[in-house]
């Protein structure tokens, strides 16, 4: 499906731009796009990852489990973005450019506020340095021209050490990198002796999937995960698992060999 949109952006480029013709509506059936079951892991091998981690990264992998949130969306969370008195996380500019709120696991707010404080401070050291200013998108660095300097627009993960951003040229303090954050799970998974693969995006499969087993109903977790379309929330169903369920495989049933 994606070579075929390449090829017709490519066609449509073309007729338009080099052939000053107007391609108008064109018939064509897209092609079918292939459904990959996602990678879970249980909730003995989730336990078992995180035991193989510590500081930060337990936190961030925990939140990505008891969350449901995406990779890109833990790492660009703001300190503002934890709300402890709702008990929600606001997930900013997700995929499709959606805001939404995820549940905040309680076991992980003593961790949570421990790390808001650690922001705190390496900010008001940087800020000492002479830096403090975070990124933020060009409306609100227009609309709030001193929420750049403030804590609570700082990013609740941030890198380890100040760079340049190549937008602007500005040394500032980002988020940490993602490549870091996979290094970290890859090892984790290895140590844990699980043979899957180790990918971020498996914690919110299994956050979805564990959160099916236990009964909740398939829109509850669409809303949690920002699916625009339950058919995509679906695909859970056919990796949850199905002990307890009442069906018994014919394998199970045979005495002796």
């Amino acid at each position: 499906m994606g070579t075929q949109r390449v090829a017709l952006n490519a066609l449509v480029y073309l007729h338009t731009k080099y052939l000053s013709m107007d391609v108008g509506e064109m018939e064509f059936k897209p092609a079918r796009a292939h459904r990959r079951l996602p990678v879970v892991y249980s909730r003995n091998e989730i336990a078992a990852i995180l035991s193989n981690l510590k500081g930060v990264y337990h936190l961030m992998v925990a939140l990505l489990y008891g969350s449901g949130m995406r990779s890109a969306e833990l790492l660009s969370l703001r300190v503002k973005d934890i709300d402890f008195g709702s008990n929600n996380i606001i997930v900013r500019s997700g995929k499709g450019n959606k805001d939404r709120s995820t549940m905040l696991p309680q076991r992980l707010v003593p961790a949570l506020e421990r790390q808001v404080l650690s922001v705190d401070l390496l900010h008001a050291q940087d800020l000492a340095d002479g830096f403090g200013e975070v990124y933020l998108p060009d409306a609100l660095e227009r609309k709030y021209p001193n929420a750049a300097k403030e804590t609570a627009w700082q990013f609740l993960f941030p890198a380890t050490r100040i760079g340049k951003d190549p937008r602007s040229g500005v040394l500032r303090r980002h988020h940490l990198h993602p490549t870091a954050l996979n290094r970290k799970i890859r090892k984790a998974v290895h140590d844990a002796g699980i043979n899957k693969p180790a990918r971020s995006h498996s914690f919110r499969h299994s956050f979805a999937t564990h959160l099916l087993e236990d009964g909740y109903d398939l829109r509850t977790i669409q809303e949690l995960l920002g699916h625009s379309d339950i058919t995509t929330t679906e695909i859970y169903t056919h990796v949850v698992n199905r002990g307890g369920k009442g069906v018994v495989s014919p394998a199970d049933a045979l005495h002796g060999r």
